[in-house]
């Protein structure tokens, strides 16, 4: 197929069906699709070969500048920005691949910077309260939201991706093998991590054992009483019927359960947040602190958690000037 022979709409619509569902994870599959009407409505009469940087970067700035959410009215994010260009992008590496033009034209667009807003993250007397408040609630929202997502970390996607499996008892060690996602084409679903630092095992405290076995307890009950209505899934957290729990579950019940407790309300991201905090707090390495979280690279959580680490480095400060304080051994070697 020649470039000339195909308009960008046509050839971005091959690459979608094709190429992408088998390339993609499901998630971002799902978002391509979202960009596809803007793009084609600027660029999908153009023939692949004849769209220019300067035409993209043209789409870009006015989609920054004048685009609306068509279900909203609301102005375009700069990340969703991003997005459609990341789209243009993906097509016209398959071009490139297809060695039906030499180079991406997408290369060297100027994009807009997403900026990183502060996150609100629970102080240590809330996130003390919050533990208070959530001993009397029921055990499968307590043992995922705090035990869990307080101690370990894990994101959103990993805790109801969570199988009894994954969880050794003995060494109080849990592994991260899987996310549960959400589609609204396909539902809920099972995923990869997010990247291949994502799999990960963490050493976890005994309080996070001890109520895991009571979950798995409460579990095995509900499995005996539903009888042959018991979906088998292996999942810690499930509804009902032991089917595995959606993954917007959680977000929904604790911003129920602060509202009705006075309780700040973080999202179940905040109390991954939190866990991080602490941990930077304490002085845990940056590496170790990354790995924890399964971020792909040291930089993401340096650059996340950047406010927090200062106060972490002014304390190594002052451990370095007390390890290193001669004036002591000069006083004893003089005596």
């Amino acid at each position: 197929m020649k470039p000339a022979d195909i308009k960008f709409e046509e050839f971005a619509e091959q690459w979608y069906k094709e190429y992408a569902p088998e390339n993609l994870k499901r998630s971002t599959y799902e978002m391509m699709g979202h960009m596809r009407p803007r793009v084609y409505a600027a660029i999908g009469q153009l023939k692949v070969d004849k769209i220019t940087r300067s035409i993209i970067q043209r789409f870009i700035d006015d989609l920054r500048a004048n685009g609306k959410n068509m279900r909203t009215g609301a102005k375009l994010s700069d990340k969703t920005v991003i997005h459609h260009l990341t789209f243009i992008s993906d097509v016209m590496d398959y071009a490139v691949m297809l060695d039906m033009i030499p180079k991406n034209p997408c290369l060297g667009i100027k994009k807009p910077k997403v900026r990183v807003k502060e996150k609100r993250i629970y102080t240590m007397q809330e996130a003390a309260k919050l533990l208070d408040l959530l001993e009397t609630a029921p055990i499968k929202y307590r043992a995922l939201l705090v035990t869990l997502d307080m101690y370990s970390g894990l994101r959103r996607a990993e805790l109801p991706g969570l199988e009894w499996r994954d969880i050794d008892m003995e060494h109080e060690v849990i592994s991260v093998r899987r996310t549960s996602n959400h589609t609204v084409r396909e539902g809920n679903y099972t995923d990869t991590t997010k990247s291949e630092k994502s799999v990960r095992s963490l050493k976890l405290p005994p309080v996070v054992f001890d109520v895991l076995k009571e979950l798995k307890a409460y579990n095995e009950e509900q499995r005996e009483q539903l009888g042959t209505k018991w979906v088998e899934s292996d999942r810690l957290f499930t509804k009902w019927n032991g089917e595995p729990m959606g993954i917007n579950t959680p977000y929904e019940w604790l911003k129920n359960f602060c509202k009705e407790n006075d309780m700040p309300f973080c999202g179940v991201h905040g109390l991954w947040h939190f866990n991080a905090s602490a941990l930077i707090n304490e002085g845990v390495d940056a590496v170790l602190v990354s790995h924890a979280l399964g971020h792909a690279a040291v930089s993401t959580t340096m650059n996340t958690y950047c406010h927090v680490f200062p106060e972490a480095q002014a304390r190594i400060g002052d451990a370095i000037a007390s390890a290193l304080d001669f004036s002591k051994y000069r006083k004893a070697a003089n005596e």
